[in-house]
């Protein structure tokens, strides 16, 4: 397809549109590039100012965007034909009521793409069977992209990709709720996908949501739309997911990591090791062999998503094996950094519940010694009382789900060292505690706010750390 006419599906000339949240992952800075290109005169709107927004407002410096930051004006809103929404503005925001039409970037890709869509959400593991999904199926679809909440806008990447070529989208349930409000063709109505898998729904956001059943809604939005072709990957191994009823049963498979396969139905699970699926009615196919890059229960469970997705897109299974084999996960989730005088240190910022926690200590036959604690999301901390009992040493930052936590493990007769004010202070304490043989590990099981940033942030500060400290990343 040429690029005139891909250009064309995305015309804009003369549209005014107002990018309502610039933020500092790269969504709305692509959102505003995307339209601005596109022929549109774009208006760039935050409630935080320069000093927090300065790279996202440098990338866009060859641009004519006008920015309004550290406010919002309601005439910008009034005059505008097309407000872009940024996922994490409340669908409450007043001023939205102002707008003639609401977008989002995920919206206006998917009006304008008319290829196969995979989509991917979850409360964790959806960037990793994301990016392993991608990985597979780039091997016999080199075109394939992947985009969506891994911080890569698939506006990026619209205008460059032919129109039939396959897409990974990952969906948080923000992106997935946000659809209902746009009023692009995907507007109002469920999006179609052609593959549609929830990793797992487990209690989180409920800061944002006012309960769990809101916050399920939004992710069930993933395969609403379904049509009879199409296949919904589903966990049966968490409550939530099991009481998902898609509309085509007979094109769901279940997944199951810690059990035997049921003798009945379409599921996927681990056999001796191996990742299987048994379609109902047929032989079991190994899709995720014994020996993998990445190791640990919640992992395999990921690359097994992947596996299987991949394979109902049409790729073969010999070929699926040797993918999923040597995908080499992506930064800040179980990430090996490096290795120093015998004690591995690992990245795992991105659990950002306690459940992510427990599931990353299962994932070591070493001691652990544990950097956690963090920003409070107004979720159960039950599980930290496990996780204490679960670690060589637990050391926590200071945050507002910490004190809660404290009270917690003191109830508990827990032990922990901290609350650090720093997360220098916090390895250097993990880093002492450690002997060879035995892991560092940051993984919270809380949001990062307050203390950094993001959990990128965090991750990325955590990798700083051990380069610095030990001279090596791997």
């Amino acid at each position: 397809m040429s690029s005139r006419s891909t250009t064309a599906r995305y015309d804009l000339s003369g549209a005014r549109v107002l990018v309502m949240g610039l933020g500092a992952h790269g969504g709305g800075a692509a959102s505003a590039r995307f339209c601005a290109e596109a022929g549109a005169s774009v208006t760039v709107t935050d409630l935080r100012d320069e000093s927090a927004l300065g790279e996202s407002v440098a990338s866009l410096a060859d641009l004519p965007i006008r920015f309004v930051l550290g406010r919002h004006e309601a005439d910008d809103f009034h005059v505008a034909d097309i407000v872009v929404k940024n996922p994490a503005v409340p669908r409450t925001a007043p001023l939205l009521r102002e707008a003639k039409r609401i977008e989002t970037d995920i919206s206006i890709f998917l009006s304008g793409h008319t290829g196969p869509v995979l989509a991917i959400t979850g409360t964790k593991g959806k960037s990793t069977t994301a990016s392993a999904l991608q990985h597979v199926i780039a091997g016999r679809y080199p075109d394939a992209r992947l985009g969506g909440n891994i911080t890569v806008s698939p506006l990026t990447f619209a205008r460059e990709i032919d129109r039939d070529a396959p897409v990974v989208l990952e969906l948080s349930s923000f992106q997935l709720g946000d659809l209902l409000l746009a009023s692009s063709g995907v507007a109002g109505q469920r999006p179609s996908f052609h593959i549609a898998a929830v990793t797992n729904l487990l209690p989180d956001h409920q800061d944002y949501y006012d309960s769990m059943q809101a916050y399920a809604a939004d992710k069930a939005l993933i395969f609403a739309g379904q049509q009879r072709d199409q296949w919904c990957l589903l966990s049966d191994d968490d409550a939530w997911s099991r009481s998902y009823r898609p509309p085509h049963p007979s094109r769901v498979i279940r997944f199951t990591a810690g059990r035997a396969l049921p003798p009945v139905g379409s599921v996927a699970g681990f056999d001796r090791g191996r990742g299987v699926l048994r379609l109902d009615g047929e032989a079991p196919v190994t899709l995720v062999p014994h020996d993998t890059t990445l190791s640990g229960r919640h992992m395999r469970m990921n690359l097994l998503f992947a596996g299987v997705g991949a394979h109902l897109f049409g790729v073969p299974a010999d070929e699926v094996r040797r993918r999923t084999a040597s995908f080499a996960g992506v930064p800040h989730r179980l990430e090996v950094l490096a290795v120093d005088e015998g004690i591995r240190y690992v990245n795992d910022s991105a659990a950002t519940i306690a459940e992510a926690a427990v599931a990353a200590l299962e994932s070591f036959d070493a001691p652990v010694h544990l950097i956690a604690g963090g920003s409070d999301k107004g979720l159960p901390l039950d599980a930290f009382a496990e996780i204490a009992g679960r670690t060589a040493s637990l050391h926590l930052l200071e945050g507002t789900a910490t004190r809660r936590i404290i009270e917690l493990l003191g109830a508990a007769g827990g032990s922990y060292d901290g609350p650090y004010e720093s997360l220098e202070a916090a390895f250097d304490a993990a880093r002492a505690a450690a002997r060879a043989g035995e892991v560092v590990l940051l993984s919270p099981g809380c949001a990062s706010f307050g203390m950094f940033r993001n959990e990128f942030d965090r991750g990325n500060r955590f990798r700083d750390l051990v380069q610095s400290r030990s001279g090596m990343v791997r």
